[in-house]
């Protein structure tokens, strides 16, 4: 009797209950399920990167040997350091790599503000027919090709033909060589920069305001706040945490200048402030065949960009702002 009492009792509860790992491995299998669709969404995008972007990293073993394609990446000779021997003894290369960190930089520290500013007088305009349009006007460039934006720009700044020389030709009685000159060549290369990539830069930060809560303009217009007070106060603080990453992600970028916007508004006259490093590859690391010194140089910019991103978001993580 006691012991039939023993069997109907806790022990026997115990032993029918699902043990802690039946728990998880249902648990597990329940999460399995609710994310499959995810999964399957993810398994194009995983597949893109693998084949368009990690597989072909094992190409960066050219960088230190002497290449030819009859021996192919395999087969080819090391030669350990001795590419990057010789591109850091080249003056010409120093002079590349110091065109990209200015261009770069100009691109970063003069271009980086204007969309978000753009982005906050939009978010300002209250007529509804007015924002479309403007948003339209200023979407418009980012669908531009290059190729289409420097024709543009010399047709604009031509020496002879240029709209704007004819103006200054009409005032002055003499042109400029705008495209000539490193002053407004520069001007001209972050200018288009800008213009091209502002009012699509400007959809992040447009999207990081719609997230601010509306009550705080509403207690800073009770506090007596005007309009100034409220983007200083409450809409700058609001967005700060999208701005510093994408100023992060902009970092990330600094040694890496678009080619096809620097070859086409490059030339030989400016030709000391405008090579770069992805403009020397092509003329030199793919035009002469040497690419060994190029994809060397192509790892040394990538290393500087990674070291770059890890530096800034360093800072960044000391005011809690870091991306990881």
């Amino acid at each position: 009797m006691r012991g039939d009492q023993l069997e109907s009792g806790p022990a026997a509860a115990q032993l029918n209950q699902p043990s802690i790992k039946d728990g998880k491995r249902l648990a597990s299998s329940r999460r399995w399920n609710l994310n499959k669709p995810l999964i399957i969404m993810f398994i194009p995008v995983a597949a893109y990167f693998i084949i368009f972007k990690y597989i072909p990293m094992m190409g960066i073993v050219i960088a230190f040997k002497d290449y030819n394609m009859a021996d192919g990446i395999w087969g080819s000779p090391w030669v350990g350091l001795e590419n990057y021997k010789y591109l850091f003894s080249n003056p010409q290369m120093m002079n590349v790599i110091r065109n990209t960190f200015i261009l770069s930089l100009l691109n970063v520290f003069v271009g980086f503000p204007f969309p978000i500013v753009l982005a906050i007088l939009l978010n300002e305009v209250r007529k509804a027919w007015f924002k479309k349009w403007v948003q339209t006007l200023v979407y418009l460039p980012h669908f531009l090709n290059w190729v289409i934006v420097g024709g543009l720009i010399v047709m604009v700044f031509a020496q002879e033909t240029g709209i704007v020389n004819q103006l200054v030709k009409a005032v002055t009685g003499d042109v400029y060589p705008f495209l000539y000159k490193h002053f407004t060549w520069l001007s001209i290369y972050a200018g288009s920069t800008i213009w091209k990539g502002a009012g699509w830069s400007a959809i992040i930060y447009l999207a990081a305001l719609t997230a601010i809560d509306t009550s705080l303009y509403e207690a800073a217009s009770i506090d007596g706040a005007n309009k100034w007070r409220k983007i200083w106060h409450v809409t700058l603080p609001g967005i700060q945490t999208t701005v510093v990453l994408m100023f992060i992600l902009n970092i990330g970028h600094v040694m890496e200048v678009g080619f096809d916007q620097v070859f086409v508004l490059q030339n030989a006259l400016v030709s000391d402030i405008s090579e770069v490093i992805s403009t020397w590859n092509f003329k030199y690391g793919l035009g002469t065949g040497e690419f060994s010194y190029g994809t060397a140089l192509g790892l040394f910019e990538s290393l500087i960009g990674l070291v770059l991103v890890l530096t800034a978001n360093a800072i960044a993580r000391k005011f809690d702002q870091g991306m990881w």
